[in-house]
Parts: structure tokens; C-alpha cells; sequence
């Protein structure tokens, strides 16, 4: 059965040239020629595009473009290897999002309020732990407490004062400082714990529709896999 370029292109809406830059780009096996020198694509090349369209969601362009590539060479580990990759990245944000939901269910509010600034001193008796350790965070990372000019000691304003307590919840849960360092940057860049939570569920689907995406991606690559490698027409 021979196929046009635009026969690929009108299943999923793409111009003729996307085609053609699919299969210069390795995506599509190299396509036949017509004696008029017109590329002539087979079934095989369909289920490539198919295929190729359905691992971006779970991989993103250019691990899905790798993944094509290796396959169509021959390199099937190697395309393996790239899908575990993204399995890991994906079990990897799970933890991270787990870890940030348990900082945020078990960061009860402070007794009495806490004040605007305080010292390392005083915040580590709160605490119930050794400064030696909030300087420890500190040179991880964690925490970026400021200086007093006239006395050099380390000044903690209310928003190191929460990636602390943050810090020292994680730390109780067991998680390493690599991981912690995680959760408070998420917690930066939402600008606290409150917006944070509140973008919980739509972080949580994202990931959920990830998941889901690789195992339809996985079902469109163990397709074609299984496609015979049909003689490509015009060659």
C-alpha cells in the first residue's frame, strides 16, 4: 500500500513539510521513491507518526524524537534506556510532590506568633535542635539567612524562619537535604505555603496525566514494534 505525504499529514492535521522534516529528523524510516522521485511512504511509516505523536506527551519532543531515531536504527535498548529515563524523572517529581504535601499537612501553626526577625540562637532552642545544624542547612542551600552589618550574626526574617520549620518537618520525615533543597524552591517560587497548596491538585494532575500518557505512549511503541517491517514501496 503506498502513501502520500499529505496521506500521513491529514490524519493528524500537519502540513506535508512536517512530514518530510519527521523523516529527515530520523523520526519516520527513510521513505521510497516514485520514478518521478516523489517520496512514497508505506503503513509503517503511518504507525511511525502515530507513534511518534503519541510518546510526546510522555516524553516531550525531544526525548520522543530520540526515541523514534534509536528505534528506526535498530537501537531498541537504547530507546529503552531513554523510556526509563522519563520513568525516573517521573517517579522522581512524585517523591518530590509527595514530600512537599507531607511538609505542608504537617507544618502546624506556631503557638505564639513568630517574630519578624529572630537569631540562629533562638530559633534553633524553638526548635529543639543544635545551630551547628541551621548552619549545616545553610551550607546546603536551604536556608540564606542575611547579616547583621554591625554585629556579623545570621539574621532570620519570617520567610527563612518558615523554609526552616519546612526544613525541620522534612528532616523528621526522613528526607535527605538534596530533596528538602526541592520542596523549598517550589515553596519560593509559589511565593509561600498557601499558594503552594492550592496549586497541589492541578500539580498532582499534571503528573497523573504524564503517567497516563506514557502508557498510552508505550502501547503506540509496542505497536509499531510489532509492525513488520514492510518493504518500502517505490525502492
Amino acid at each position: 500500500m503506498r502513501l502520500r505525504p499529505i496521506d500521513l499529514a491529514r490524519e493528524h492535521g500537519l502540513s506535508t513539510q512536517a512530514v518530510r522534516n519527521y523523516e529527515e529528523a530520523g523520526i519516520l524510516p527513510p521513505a521510497g521513491r516514485s520514478p518521478s522521485g516523489y517520496r512514497v511512504y508505506a503503513p509503517r511509516h503511518a504507525a511511525a507518526l502515530r507513534t511518534f505523536l503519541a510518546l510526546i506527551p510522555a516524553h516531550g519532543h525531544a526525548t520522543a524524537t530520540a526515541i523514534m531515531r534509536a528505534v528506526n536504527e535498530g537501537a531498541v535498548e537504547e530507546a529503552l534506556r531513554l523510556i526509563d529515563g522519563s520513568h525516573a524523572q517521573l517517579a522522581e517529581d512524585r517523591r518530590t510532590l509527595e514530600a512537599v504535601d507531607l511538609a505542608l499537612s504537617g507544618l502546624a501553626p506556631p503557638a505564639e506568633p513568630a517574630p519578624g526577625e529572630t537569631f540562629i540562637g533562638p530559633l534553633a532552642h524553638r526548635l529543639g535542635i543544635r545551630p551547628a545544624t541551621l548552619r549545616k542547612w545553610q551550607r546546603a542551600g536551604l536556608i540564606t539567612p542575611r547579616r547583621d552589618p554591625h554585629t556579623g550574626y545570621r539574621v532570620y526574617t519570617a520567610a527563612d524562619v518558615r523554609d526552616v520549620l519546612l526544613a525541620h518537618q522534612l528532616r523528621r520525615g526522613g528526607h535527605g537535604l538534596a530533596r528538602i533543597a526541592q520542596v523549598l524552591e517550589q515553596v519560593r517560587t509559589a511565593g509561600g505555603p498557601e499558594p503552594l497548596q492550592a496549586t497541589m491538585s492541578e500539580w498532582r494532575a499534571r503528573l497523573t496525566a504524564r503517567g497516563t500518557a506514557m502508557l498510552s505512549g508505550a502501547a503506540a511503541l509496542d505497536t509499531y514494534l510489532k509492525t513488520p517491517s514492510l518493504k518500502t514501496p517505490g525502492s
